[in-house]
């Protein structure tokens, strides 16, 4: 009963933040759209083009009829009955799924891959005006055991390329345009692989149920990681994983515990610098595109984070150094050329440069954020209260 009225209350607040003809830059558009929401991501915008995102998909979970839709904000909003520019987002189309939506990924601008909970993984036909979204290819059993489907919890596209993970621990290599499954690692893991993400043109990392890392070449005929990472004492359960998008040796994973963890792959097994991020699970973790100084979480503890550096150094280099107050770092060590003090001082989180911080992106607490997507300065999320929020000036 607390739940039902809890999400009464939301849509009431949801409602009345709707009716505002005029905003603060700062704050999120909510839109309460009925689903549970468990993706969002931005439709890819030209790069030949200055412009921001007006697109973005969202997919649902844990209802009775599942639904992966087109939304826009922007230039395809509406008028309101004042005439003045309505800025909620407005649905352009959608399309039934079936079973939860474990993720979503677009494969270019006309082309939006998703993973279900049936196990199988389905290639969407976005219209170019977006106004329609139709069924191009579905793999059924992508991910399944000897008699019964298993869950396909994650997708990554480079195109052609696209690799699906699952809880049976398989790694499965596709191209868009073939409809025969390219490769398939049939034990890459025993344990639930939660989590994908493109390293290299041929290489990929996964992140399990156990807290490791597994780097896969594909470019070997072996069926063996070429490199294992792991996390040390509580094999803590890894949820998601991104990659810096210019030093595609450091990641970022977070998992159960609410833990942001950074990772150099050229360096050691474990990882190199520990953030107390949140309370509860980390769902998504997100280096900003084109700006990676800037990092994003978000959690069930129902909070989106804002990571940015204080100053203008690059984010590799701050890794070197290890981060701010709330880090514990393996590897606080000067660099070349540098004192013990400058990094004692620097881990000891006081007042000098090159330190991390972090700013709530919600007005305020929700149910769990379970998404959320990032391109150049505008961000959407999606909850399980039912409502995206968008943030459309990003201070990146």
């Amino acid at each position: 009963m607390w739940r039902e009225t809890l999400l009464h209350e939301k849509q009431t607040e949801l409602n009345n933040r709707s009716t505002r003809a005029h905003r603060d830059s700062m704050d999120p558009i909510a839109k309460y759209i009925s689903q549970k929401i468990s993706k969002t991501r931005w439709r890819p915008i030209s790069a030949a083009l200055l412009q921001q995102p007006e697109v973005f998909a969202a997919g649902s979970w844990d209802n009775e009829n599942n639904r992966v839709s087109i939304w826009s904000v922007g230039d395809h909003g509406a008028s309101n009955t004042d005439g003045e520019f309505d800025e909620e987002p407005q649905l352009l189309c959608d399309s039934l799924h079936d079973g939860d939506v474990m993720d979503l990924q677009f494969l270019d601008q006309e082309r939006l891959v998703s993973a279900s909970s049936s196990g199988a993984v389905t290639i969407f036909k976005l219209q170019p005006d977006c106004q329609a979204l139709s069924l191009a290819h579905v793999w059924d059993r992508a991910h399944g055991y000897s008699c019964d489907p298993a869950p396909c919890t994650a997708v990554v596209c480079r195109s052609p390329e696209l690799v699906s993970v699952g809880e049976d621990g398989r790694v499965v290599l596709y191209k868009a345009d073939q409809t025969e499954v390219v490769r398939v690692i049939e034990h890459a893991d025993s344990s639930t692989i939660h989590a994908v993400t493109f390293l290299r043109t041929t290489e990929v990392l996964t992140v399990n149920s156990i807290g490791q890392l597994k780097m896969w070449d594909f470019r070997q005929q072996s069926d063996s990681p070429a490199q294992i990472l792991s996390l040390t004492g509580d094999r803590v359960p890894l949820h998601c994983v991104d990659k810096h998008p210019n030093q595609q040796h450091i990641v970022a994973t977070g998992g159960q515990d609410g833990m942001l963890c950074i990772w150099d792959v050229r360096q050691g097994n474990t990882p190199f610098s520990l953030i107390e991020a949140h309370s509860a699970e980390m769902w998504e973790v997100h280096f900003h595109p084109s700006n990676p100084n800037h990092l994003f979480t978000c959690s069930e503890d129902g909070s989106l984070l804002h990571w940015e550096t204080t100053s203008g150094s690059d984010m590799s280099t701050l890794l070197q150094r290890g981060w701010n107050s709330r880090v514990v770092s393996h590897s606080a060590v000067p660099l070349p050329g540098e004192d013990d003090s400058v990094v004692s001082a620097w881990l000891a989180g006081d007042s000098s440069r090159n330190r991390l911080e972090a700013t709530h992106m919600l007005p305020s607490q929700t149910l769990s954020v379970n998404s959320l997507d990032v391109l150049e300065q505008c961000l959407v999320c999606g909850t399980d209260g039912e409502a995206v929020y968008v943030h459309r000036q990003l201070p990146v």
